[in-house]
């Protein structure tokens, strides 16, 4: 079965569940799936019942597909994504994104937990640009005209217009809301401190191990995105060590904030 068959075998699917013409796609990353909790009118599907889904096993991620009402708009949430270091291939780590297009999304809200190298512990981020740094594309191969074009335009890619919404909230709500760049590794090991000294020096301003394939797919499918890091650490040689508890500590501190700030962009886009 090629990517487009299967893409429509889970659209269908998901159709016949009740989720029908979502206006905005949410990827909820460590520590940050809370925020579909607080989805009305929800529809619930387990990732291990959806047809060609992957399956997310990391701490902090729920694992669940959640449709319904949040800010007066129709959202499809991922509580947990795919990550290329859990042995994912590129086309399951994006292949949600796909399936957000061909159910209706126009666009998409992207958030992460991130090392900071430009900002600290508890900022949020919006994400300007990225550097792709995994050695990897998840367009290599078959190009889906029915999604976007062979060479996709990637000046864009996260769009300035849904910043300026952000930034706009930001500034209401009192959330000092950073901008910058992101640089996507695959991990799972953290960066070394030599890493994250060539990566500042290139101009990341934060670093992570997903969002850069999802965010490419999204652009090509005409899919606006509004990027969100979450910045829960210092990258290294900026701390003495790093861990995954952390990032989770620190997404639990932030968490009503940033719920708030996301419910109240997204009833602006």
């Amino acid at each position: 079965m090629s990517l487009l068959e299967r893409i429509r075998v889970t659209q269908s699917f998901l159709e016949s569940k009740g989720i029908q013409s979502p206006e905005f796609g949410l990827i909820l990353g460590s520590g940050l799936g809370e925020l579909a909790e607080e989805i009305e009118n929800a529809v619930v599907v387990d990732y291990a019942d959806i047809p060609n889904w992957g399956q997310s096993t990391v701490v902090g991620h729920a694992g669940r597909l959640v449709f319904g009402d949040l800010s007066g708009r129709k959202v499809l949430a991922l509580q947990g994504r795919f990550h290329f270091y859990e042995g994912n291939k590129m086309e399951t780590v994006t292949f949600p994104v796909r399936v957000m297009k061909a159910l209706g999304c126009q666009g998409v809200i992207v958030t992460n937990a991130a090392g900071g190298i430009g900002y600290g512990p508890g900022t949020l981020m919006a994400i300007s640009d990225h550097i792709n740094m995994t050695g990897q594309n998840p367009l290599i191969g078959d190009n889906l005209e029915t999604f976007g074009p062979r060479f996709p335009d990637m000046s864009d890619a996260y769009s300035k217009a849904y910043r300026q919404v952000a930034h706009r909230i930001a500034k209401e709500q009192g959330i000092d809301l950073g901008e910058g760049v992101y640089i996507g590794v695959t991990g799972p090991t953290y960066e070394t401190p030599a890493e994250i000294r060539a990566f500042k020096t290139m101009g990341a301003d934060a670093v992570g191990m997903s969002t850069v394939p999802e965010v490419i797919v999204a652009a090509h499918s005409g899919m606006k995105v509004l990027g969100i890091s979450a910045i829960t650490n210092f990258a290294a040689g900026f701390q003495s060590e790093l861990n995954h508890e952390e990032v989770v500590e620190v997404t639990q501190q932030i968490k009503g904030n940033f719920k708030t700030f996301i419910k109240a962009v997204l009833k602006d886009l």
